[in-house]
């Protein structure tokens, strides 16, 4: 670390990711935000540069802001519903309450029907506290602007996201008799844990076979999850695991790994159910992931 140029960079690698992660959905994608911010970062005089920190956020986030508008492109080509890129997380991720809601799948998922600038400015303001002028600055916008977008994606979000906050240790004990009903192929056993106005959402991405449209109501989730089970002959079995630090089902066919499973858990029924299967999604399962607002 005897270059300072260096030093700065990786004292805030895990921010600068964690923001184009929030702001991307997607891993590689934040990954690759983080090279271009490193080679713009290098060239810059930093003897003008007041706040690294600041500096390094705006870099990441005007890179991320020009990425997720080529990748709308992307998801509107892409075969079957988009969900984010699942990360296998530390549990001191879980333990921040904040940074667990913010990375959740369910409301990442809503982050996904903002626009680009609105994510932006939500996710910089409200996860990252970061201040309007500075906001401003990352987006191209007067702060006036900024405030005003930032009001209208928080009553986006607001309307959207889970009505009430739920403890990690209520989501994974209702994970565990979802597994159990899962593995037993239990049909009623699925219906007592399933809202009535519950979705599955599988992300196949054309590779592997999942549900071209979210599945919706409680019957038809069940009766998807058991036929399928029973059409293709195979044993299902669920491993808890930390993801994107929520609890979450690591799922194995016939002993081997095959997908992740998220859920969002309202008033003790599973409500939301996110089943990733694009193996191109799945790269970032296998080792934690640092994630930090700060």
């Amino acid at each position: 670390m005897s270059d300072p140029a260096t030093g700065a960079f990786v004292a805030h690698r895990n921010l600068l990711f964690t923001v184009a992660y929030e702001m991307l959905g997607s891993a590689a994608d934040a990954e690759d935000v983080l090279q271009e911010t490193w080679l713009r970062w290098i060239e810059v005089d930093r003897a003008a540069v007041r706040d690294e920190r600041a500096y390094l956020v705006r870099i990441t986030t005007r890179l991320s802001l020009n990425r997720l508008r080529t990748m709308k492109r992307r998801k509107e080509a892409y075969v079957g519903p988009w969900l984010p890129e699942p990360l296998l997380t530390t549990p001191d991720v879980a333990e921040d309450v904040e940074l667990a809601e913010s990375v959740s799948m369910a409301l990442m998922l809503v982050l996904e029907t903002l626009a680009p600038t609105e994510r932006a400015v939500f996710v910089l303001r409200e996860v990252f506290d970061v201040g309007y002028d500075e906001i401003a600055e990352a987006v191209g916008k007067t702060p006036a602007a900024v405030r005003q977008i930032a009001h209208r994606a928080r009553k986006h979000v607001d309307a959207r996201r889970p009505r009430e906050a739920v403890s990690a240790r209520e989501t994974r004990a209702v994970l565990e008799s979802f597994q159990r009903a899962l593995e037993g192929q239990d049909l009623q056993g699925l219906l007592d844990l399933l809202a009535p106005d519950v979705v599955l959402m599988s992300d196949g991405g054309g590779v592997r076979q999942a549900a071209l449209r979210p599945v919706s109501g409680a019957d038809k989730v069940s009766r998807f999850i058991v036929g399928g089970i029973g059409k293709a002959e195979v044993a299902l079995s669920g491993v808890p695991v930390l993801v994107n630090g929520n609890p979450a089902l690591a799922m194995y066919v016939n002993g081997s790994f095959d997908g992740i499973m998220a859920a969002r858990v309202e008033g003790g029924r599973i409500s939301g159910l996110y089943f990733v299967r694009n193996p191109e999604k799945l790269t970032r399962v296998a080792a934690e992931t640092p994630l930090t607002l700060r």
